[in-house]
């Protein structure tokens, strides 16, 4: 008898590897008026995805002749490996986001690399959290804490999690149904929302205003105790940090993730050279960096490999330039760097060799496969 659904009569898919492939989209869900979520699954053989609920992946998109890299946190659950879905918002003059939202459909394909990031809990396998959990995020910053929470939900764990989420209008409020879904589901899982207005929703009976202090004491009276997830606009995560400082909160149990990259950052500009007198030390030596494609330029020991090829004219994929996205990877072929990066690269890829160009400095002279 033929199976109607292959895939789950079949044994386990394989792991993906999270190389840079194909994926196809599968379904846009219009979750407000200017967010969507997008549902990908790889192009070639199904394979499971495995990643911690928070991580981010990578998308790849040719834009007029040009290769853009975008971050974007994964807004499903690695408890439900067939799919992966990224959740974005327009934003005005956001040349990724528009594109998606305007150009990508059902049978659309964009380039994925992924998972990585830190924000993510729990640190290790998924157990019962030691103390309560308030999750704090505003606008598309809900997609990592709406991952977490899917798999709290999954898994049938008794997560004592307060989830408050901030937005302009109640129709602005991202997941509504499922965050009202979840709070009558599990037990001690709650969710509040507070909007700045009421909108085109004039019965509107919620929280108006802006997150403050009291406000946030009145919704998490025990929000000492617990261990803060913040991730939104810049804006909201300053005001957020300097409410729990004023309320004496235990800053090293606070975490925050954020992605701004629409903009790409200012090319560094090469600093005048200093006079030299005599008697003053010889200047910084600088390493020659070699490319695969026959290229080559100069960086100090004291700048990044980035922004050596940045100032030379290269292009090169990136995105946080913090070490963070893993969107400029490369592999170096000889020669070694001082790498300080923030969770980009998986350590098993830090030993065959790839490296992240934003945060690594040269200690003698490269070659790099790119």
């Amino acid at each position: 008898m033929t199976a109607i659904y292959p895939d789950l009569a079949d044994a386990p898919a394989p792991v993906w590897e999270a190389d840079d492939e194909v994926f196809v989209c599968l379904r846009v869900i219009d979750e407000t008026p200017d967010v969507r979520t997008f549902v990908l699954r790889l192009l070639e053989a199904p394979r499971s995805f495995r990643y911690r609920p928070g991580q981010f992946v990578t998308l790849a998109l040719d834009l007029d002749g040009e290769r853009v890299m975008r971050c974007y946190t994964l807004s499903s659950s690695p408890t439900r490996p067939g799919t992966l879905a990224i959740t974005v918002k327009r934003v005005p003059g956001g040349r990724v986001s528009n594109w998606l939202h305007d150009h990508l459909r059902p049978g659309g394909r964009v380039s994925v690399t992924g998972p990585a990031g830190q924000f993510c809990f729990p640190a290790g396998p998924v157990a019962v959290p030691a103390r309560g959990q308030l999750y704090l995020s505003a606008g598309s910053g809900i997609t990592p804490l709406m991952s977490m929470s899917r798999a709290w939900a999954d898994l049938g764990l008794d997560a004592d999690v307060q989830f408050i989420h901030a937005a302009r209008t109640p129709q602005d409020v991202v997941f509504a149904d499922e965050l009202a879904l979840m709070a009558r589901q599990l037990p001690r899982w709650r969710a509040s929302v507070v909007c700045e207005g009421r909108g085109s929703t004039p019965g509107y009976g919620g929280l108006l205003g802006r997150l403050s202090l009291p406000m946030l004491r009145a919704q998490a009276p025990d929000l000492l105790e617990r261990e803060v997830w913040c991730c939104g606009p810049a804006p909201f995560m300053a005001a957020v940090r300097a409410m729990l400082i004023e309320a004496g909160f235990d800053m090293s149990r606070y975490h925050e993730e954020s992605f701004s990259f629409e903009a790409p950052a200012a090319a560094p500009t090469e600093p005048a050279p200093a006079p030299v007198e005599a008697g003053t030390p010889e200047p910084a030596p600088r390493f020659t960096v070699t490319l695969k494609r026959g290229e080559r330029f100069e960086c100090g020991p004291d700048e990044t490999l980035l922004e050596a090829a940045r100032r030379a004219g290269l292009r090169w994929p990136f995105s946080c330039s913090s070490g963070v996205c893993g969107t400029c990877r490369t592999r170096r072929v000889s020669g070694e760097v001082q790498m300080s990066q923030g969770g980009g690269l998986r350590p098993r890829e830090v030993a065959q060799g790839w490296m992240l160009p934003c945060c690594s400095r040269p200690l003698g002279d490269l070659e790099l496969d790119r």
